[in-house]
């Protein structure tokens, strides 16, 4: 079984472009395992208390009550430190592939041989 790792902003996507994350990692990994970290969590409820009223404050609070409401789907991993750090030594470690649309974060997991999946045309996900 593959492992699949959820960013921060990879979360963000049902709400902000109206992508079924879910569904759609299925279609490219059938056989996975997903993981988020709890230290994404974090992160997601800083957004949500720092964002205003934007959209990324509405983006991040959807993304916590999707892993409320898939919480036996996601495993959620302690974590921390540095996010992206954390994510590229878990990834390499566990053999997993990760879900983000940071450019920097994937181009330092491809360097590692890290496969990737990312938002492509805003409809659809796919390996990087």
């Amino acid at each position: 079984m593959t492992l699949v790792l959820l960013d921060t902003n990879f979360l963000m996507v049902p709400e902000q472009f109206g992508i079924d994350i879910f569904s759609e990692i299925e279609r490219i990994v059938p056989e996975c395992e997903l993981v988020t970290l709890k230290s994404v969590i974090l992160e997601l409820e800083k957004i949500r208390e720092h964002a205003g009223k934007g959209r990324d404050k509405i983006a991040a609070d959807v993304a916590l009550k999707l892993i409320e409401k898939f919480n036996e789907k996601i495993k959620i991993v302690e974590s921390s430190g540095n996010v992206d750090e954390f994510i590229l030594k878990f990834s390499v470690e566990n053999a997993a592939v990760v879900c983000t649309n940071d450019k920097k974060l994937k181009k330092r997991l491809k360097k590692e041989g890290i496969r990737v999946i990312q938002m492509r045309g805003k409809s659809r996900l796919e390996f990087l």
